[in-house]
């Protein structure tokens, strides 16, 4: 049965952001909300945890996960990026796009994608997961929560809750999310390639570089 955590759109309750990054860290998989729609999310380390996502979204193991990153330093750990993109990226975070990049060392090999040894990372705008990353020190691996056969992601916290208490150990509401995920794209082979257009405007970041 997955704990509910209502917290303050604006101000997050800091006991509850202390106990959501308690249980990430002690494996939980949570559902959480971000600037463009709700994602689940767990440990950079918990396979486990990863599994389950997995499980639940019905993903084969070249689905591209996401580091979401709390600020744009902690991003540079994980991915390499180079000087002619450096700019047109750190532009467009905090926002709604995720960014394929060459993995570091530091990330996990069942993270990344098997041939391209690739990863998504992002850092969201959104108040209650800056929050839980602050506090939990370290990215969460990401993806939009999206079940199997639906074509817009859940939107509502007492809806996943219903819907997802068997399979997640917590779900953090604050407030309705946005049904359109992320601009995905892919900046591994040097220039941007789109391979989903989202809430983010692709165009303006194309544009940049």
């Amino acid at each position: 049965m997955a704990k509910y955590f209502d917290v303050h759109p604006d101000n997050p309750q800091q006991r509850s952001i202390h106990q959501i990054a308690d249980l990430i860290r002690g494996d939980a998989l949570i559902a959480y909300p971000t600037d463009s729609c709700f994602a689940l999310g767990c440990r950079l380390g918990s396979k486990e945890a990863l599994d389950r996502i997995r499980a639940i979204r019905h993903l084969d193991d070249r689905h591209h996960f996401t580091l979401m990153c709390h600020d744009f330093a902690q991003l540079g750990h994980f991915v390499t990026i180079n000087n002619a993109l450096f700019r047109a990226v750190k532009a467009s975070t905090p926002g709604p796009f995720t960014f394929i990049l060459p993995a570091t060392k530091e990330v996990p090999r069942r993270l990344l994608h098997p041939r391209k040894k690739t990863v998504g990372v992002r850092i969201t705008g959104h108040v209650t997961a800056q929050a839980i990353l602050a506090e939990l020190g370290e990215p969460l691996v990401s993806s939009t929560l999206l079940l199997p056969g639906e074509t817009e992601p859940m939107t509502h916290g007492w809806q996943i809750k219903e819907e997802l208490d068997h399979a997640l150990d917590a779900v953090v509401d604050s407030g309705d999310c946005g049904t359109e995920p992320t601009t995905v794209i892919d900046l591994s082979g040097g220039t941007p390639e789109i391979l989903r257009v989202g809430a983010g405007d692709p165009y303006r970041f194309t544009s940049e570089v």
